[in-house]
């Protein structure tokens, strides 16, 4: 097909991409790549001949097996660039524990790029400039936290200083993460309201997530927008 990559170039890329999802078609592969799915079939047998524990989900497609990884084999020019782009754009953020866990993995994807890379990289990281945040304000440091409690459904005390400087402590189910005018905004479900509220992360005084668990909430991040608009619309 017109556009295929080399096919070593592909295969790394196949396994790039089989390590960075949980289970990835046949048919995908074979569109992101441009080739046929019998080509993609070929490619995943050289894996396994490589000793590469791909397992094949009948009917759903492939995976990695649990536990295995291999390190980037290396980064282009154009993806290392755009890493400390977003190093620049990440250190301009206000929440610190953002700040410091991405710092920590870009020093460890720095580790593998080439010397030639590592100098090009820190020229670039030299002559970029975001500007906003000129005051280098760092107003939280729960949103790495509330990123667990998300995925890992976990209920949290809140404890809670509004703009109208009211003071509360509930527990709540976070939802969701929104970035919004250089500030963060948590959308969780409150116990105490019975409801979903939006809190400012650089309102929260304290924040303990706890061993309890939660259901999921059974609607997308859209829906609830989706929801949240028809509220507004009936009650501007």
């Amino acid at each position: 097909m017109q556009g295929e990559k080399p096919r070593l170039a592909r295969l790394t890329a196949i396994l790039t991409q089989l390590q960075s999802s949980r289970l990835v078609t046949a048919s995908e592969l074979a569109k992101k790549h441009e080739v046929s799915v019998r080509t993609i079939y070929r490619d995943i047998q050289t894996l396994l001949q490589s000793g590469i524990p791909i397992v094949t989900e009948e009917g759903r497609g492939y995976s990695i097996m649990e536990g295995y990884r291999l390190p980037p084999v290396m980064f282009t020019e154009e993806e290392a660039n755009a890493l400390i782009t977003a190093q620049q754009i990440i250190d301009r953020n206000k929440d610190k524990s953002l700040t410091d866990q991405y710092n920590s993995a870009i020093e460890k994807i720095r580790s593998v790029m080439q010397y030639a890379q590592q100098d090009r990289s820190e020229l670039l990281s030299q002559r970029l400039e975001i500007r906003n945040n000129y005051e280098d304000e760092q107003n939280s440091d729960y949103l790495i936290d509330l990123q667990t409690a998300i995925t890992k459904y976990q209920v949290c005390d809140l404890h809670y200083h509004s703009l109208q400087k009211k003071k509360t402590i509930r527990k709540i189910e976070p939802f969701a993460l929104v970035h919004t005018q250089e500030n963060w905004v948590l959308i969780a479900y409150c116990r105490m309201r019975s409801d979903f509220r939006a809190f400012r992360l650089d309102c929260i005084e304290r924040l303990m997530l706890l061993s309890d668990r939660f259901e999921p909430h059974k609607m997308t991040l859209q829906e609830y927008f989706d929801e949240m608009r028809k509220q507004w619309e009936k009650n501007p």
